[in-house]
């Protein structure tokens, strides 16, 4: 079942497609003179770039502004790693973060889900980012982690304040970039400082819980030390929980503007998992990804210097019509879906399965808990800076009962 034409005006999500196109009419590669940056486009050459990390490093702290409270911060960032640290840290994560763990969240994810719904039960209208699109992730993340759930709003506020870009414009530069390190490193810090106090006492009292299999697990003798800690379970927490909050916010927006899609879901919810990964296709939360050439290379027929910045833009890719049938339809039941949305290669987003299975059950949910669920006035939605993170922060909905 293919959605060709969206009903009402043009929405930011929208219109944002039409800039990434603009931005590939150029060819698959340019360099952005604003920005002092070179920009990859297609599907062929980010996947490329994404899977050559020798080539194009993840490590960006040469060519990015420094900040003493990021510096402790990126210790046990392993987004920001290239081998063999890299190896070391996502096989320590893997050993505790399994699929069969993820698995075994299923009951719990569907009663926070139920939870959180019973708090709006005698409400018709009510803001579904609030409700649910934060705290469902945030709290599951948490539990998992061992870290006191209730204290979600906190979790919430710092990554409001990490991925909110509230600092930057739309086309951010190193300077817009240095200035926003300096207005958020406070928020930095008390992370850093909550974290490493609960990592000590979880080193001194062990739980049943993954920063716990953290700390015992280890890679060729090697264990995590606390201040790398740091940076990976804040990571885990606060990244961990952001791309399901977009996705779902995401879904229910794109389904709002597809009514035959959203009816045919409700219909069949068995389509739920492949118009999640469409979803995911139309407009991933993170739209590009950076990484530093590290030799001087010929991509798309241009030459890149070493030490260039790159950003390799995940939105443009996950609508190359070289990769995908009419890559501007909005198709739910298109398959195979090769987006790059959870990256690709050695970074590979680990977290991909549980915000895939989160997402299935909460949209699973809300049809089954409303007969309708509208979005009575578009120009009440709030988004995120689509430079930093394409997703909603307030999405007020009008739900109907049976």
């Amino acid at each position: 079942m293919i959605s060709r034409q969206p009903t009402g005006g043009r929405l930011l999500l929208e219109e944002l497609p039409d800039r990434w196109r603009g931005l590939r009419e150029a060819g698959p590669v340019r360099h952005d003179e604003a920005q002092g940056v070179w920009q990859v486009l297609d599907h062929e050459h980010v996947a490329a770039v994404l899977a050559d990390p020798a080539t194009y490093s993840s490590d960006l702290s040469a060519l990015s502004p420094t900040q003493p409270d990021f510096e402790t911060f990126t210790q046990g960032n392993f987004v920001g790693m290239d081998p063999p640290e890299h190896r070391k840290l996502r096989t320590l994560v893997s050993q505790a973060f399994t699929p069969r763990v993820v698995q075994g969240l299923e009951p719990r994810i569907e009663a926070v889900c139920a939870r959180l719904l019973d708090e709006v039960a005698d409400q018709d209208r009510f803001d579904l980012v609030d409700t649910l699109a934060y705290p469902l992730p945030i709290i599951v993340i948490a539990e998992l982690l061992g870290i006191p759930a209730e204290e979600h709003r906190l979790f919430q506020e710092w990554a409001s304040v990490l991925f909110g870009g509230d600092q930057l414009g739309e086309a951010p530069d190193m300077a817009d970039l240095e200035r926003a390190l300096e207005a958020i490193a406070p928020t930095v810090r008390e992370m850093n400082s909550y974290m490493l106090d609960y990592i000590r006492a979880r080193r001194a009292a062990p739980g049943d819980d993954l920063t716990s299999r953290l700390i015992a697990a280890e890679v060729d003798g090697v264990r995590l030390r606390d201040q790398e800690m740091v940076g990976f379970v804040a990571l885990l927490l606060v990244a961990g929980h952001i791309t399901t909050t977009a996705l779902l916010g995401n879904a229910v927006v794109t389904f709002d503007r597809y009514p035959e899609t959203a009816a045919a879901l409700r219909a069949d919810p068995l389509r739920i998992p492949t118009a999640v990964e469409e979803v995911l296709r139309w407009l991933p939360p993170f739209p590009e990804l950076g990484r530093r050439v590290t030799r001087p290379v010929v991509l798309g027929g241009h030459e890149i210097p070493a030490d260039t910045l790159l950003m390799a833009h995940l939105g443009a890719a996950n609508r190359d019509p070289a990769r995908f049938d009419a890559p501007d339809v909005f198709d739910v039941t298109r398959s195979p879906n090769p987006h790059l949305t959870f990256g690709h290669g050695i970074h590979f987003c680990f977290g991909a399965p549980l915000a895939r299975l989160e997402a299935r059950i909460a949209l699973n949910m809300l049809h089954e808990r409303f007969r309708t669920l509208v979005i009575p006035s578009h120009e009440d939605i709030t988004y995120q800076n689509p430079a930093v993170l394409i997703g909603v922060r307030q999405l007020p909905v009008e739900v109907g009962r049976a």
